[in-house]
This record gives C-alpha cells, sequence and structure tokens, in this order.
C-alpha cells in the first residue's frame, strides 16, 4: 500500500516519529502481523534499520513483538496508540516539569544566572531587540514581559487579539495586578468580547477605540510590537519586534496616552 507523503508528513508531527518510524508502522498496520524482513519490503526502508525502527517503534507502545521463530510484531489498534502516546507525552512533561522546578534555587541556576549576567554587562543596550516569529513565541515572550512588570503595563490589540490575550495571559496578568502594576488595555470592544472585557475589567483599565494597533508596553522601558495584521497571517508567521529600549518604548507610551484620552471607558476597573 502506497501512502502520499503528505499523510506520512501529518504523522510524522502528530506522533512524534521520524520518516522511517511512520513508514514502518503504517506497513504494519495494513499487515496487522508481519516479520522485519516483510516490512522493510513493503516499507522501502533498509533492512539494516528495521530491526533498530522497530525496536523504538515497541518502546513508545505502537506495536508488540511475537514470541516465536522467525519473529514477528503485532500492530496495536491506532485508538490504542494514541491513549498510549497521551499518557507518554503527559509523563514526559510531569517529569520535565519536575526537573525544571528542582532547578530553582540550585546552583544549576545559579551558575546560569552568573553567565547571563557577566554577559550582558558588555551588551550594548541597541542589541537587546530582535525579531519573534510565530504566535507561539510571541506570547511566551510576552508572558515573561508581564512577569517582569514592576510599575505599568500597556497593551493595544485587536478585537480577535484580546480573546487570545485573555486565553494566553490571564494568570501572567492577575499576578501582575497583584503586585501593583498598573494595567491599561485598549481594544475594539465588540459583542464578540463583550464578555471577556468584563472579565478583564476586574483586573484592568479596559477603553474602547478603533484601532488596528498590537503592541504591549512594559515599566515604559520596553516594547514588543507585532507588525502584520492579525486577520491575514496564518499564526505560525506572525512577527513581533522587541526593544528594550526606554527612549523608544516611552516615545510610544506618549503616542499611546495621547489616544487613550479619546478612547470610551469600559466596564469597572
Amino acid at each position: 500500500m502506497v501512502l502520499k507523503e503528505e499523510f506520512l508528513s501529518r504523522l510524522r508531527k502528530i506522533f512524534d516519529l521520524n520518516l522511517y518510524e511512520v513508514k514502518v508502522w503504517t506497513a504494519l498496520l495494513s499487515r496487522g502481523v508481519s516479520t522485519a524482513g516483510e516490512l522493510s519490503d513493503i516499507s522501502g526502508v533498509p533492512r539494516s534499520r528495521t530491526y533498530d525502527i522497530l525496536e523504538s517503534l515497541e518502546k513508545k507502545g505502537f506495536i508488540v513483538m511475537k514470541l516465536g521463530k522467525p519473529i514477528k510484531f503485532v500492530a496495536i489498534k491506532p485508538s490504542e496508540v494514541i491513549e498510549r502516546v497521551k499518557r507518554n507525552v503527559m509523563k514526559r512533561a510531569q517529569e520535565m516539569c519536575k526537573r525544571l522546578d528542582e532547578l530553582k534555587g540550585s546552583d544549576v541556576l545559579e551558575q546560569l544566572n552568573k553567565l547571563f549576567n557577566q554577559g550582558i554587562k558588555y551588551v550594548d543596550p541597541t542589541d537587546l531587540s530582535g525579531a519573534i516569529r510565530g504566535r507561539h513565541n510571541l506570547y511566551n515572550h510576552l508572558d515573561m514581559m508581564i512577569r517582569n512588570a514592576q510599575k505599568s503595563l500597556v497593551i493595544a490589540t485587536t478585537e480577535e487579539g484580546l480573546l487570545r490575550k485573555v486565553e494566553s495571559l490571564k494568570s501572567a496578568l492577575q499576578r501582575a495586578k497583584r503586585k501593583g502594576v498598573s494595567i491599561k488595555i485598549a481594544a475594539p470592544v465588540t459583542a464578540k468580547n463583550a464578555d471577556v472585557v468584563k472579565e478583564l475589567s476586574k483586573i484592568a483599565e479596559v477603553r474602547s477605540g478603533k484601532t488596528n494597533s498590537r503592541f504591549v508596553l512594559v515599566d515604559g522601558k520596553e516594547a514588543l510590537m507585532m507588525v502584520l495584521d492579525d486577520k491575514e497571517v496564518h499564526p505560525s508567521y506572525d512577527v513581533g519586534i522587541w526593544v528594550n529600549s526606554p527612549f523608544f518604548a516611552t516615545a510610544l507610551q506618549q503616542l499611546f496616552e495621547a489616544q487613550w484620552k479619546s478612547m470610551k471607558p469600559v466596564g469597572k476597573k
């Protein structure tokens, strides 16, 4: 059975397999039970690699090795494979989170901080900027900026952007509010995001206006500006420019404050 490359590529991404693994796995699914030699012939994977691939698939829970001679391999029902993969992913994630939590307060983190602090002394302020690609990375950076905020936080966004930010950044915004950070959010308020605005008004001052800008300012020192229209760009190709410059951030904040005065207050602070 010949499978399209597009389908194989989707399986690789979904199940985190390499090309040989996905070819051997789908070959076994098409047979139910088979030997390594047969699977090599069907999948086109070199016979010298097939046993290694089958061993890897067995460890990941995709297949079962049948006892006897010749050695055969049995395919597992795909729905069961999904459950196994989910459990394995969750287990790995928990183990990784545990290891990362253990780093807090450790000598490893202390040494990493020393390296960073030593290196940052020699960095020109103009070098503290860069392009951030992909909405997932943008929101990770935004989360960091909000967590580091000490005095003020300004968010200008779109109708859809407001919904996304509440979903991704709500907990970070709540922590910032508890620290005493002043939060201002400007966005078009519509029937689509009205419920979200009510929720946000408990932790921020929200004003509505016709704006298509997307940027975040922290403490008048740091800025992240999205450079593309979120209605026209795929999340994977969204781009933001991060600048750590009080001079630039202050200028942008002054422009924001001028527009802020003309915007309509929404909800209660």
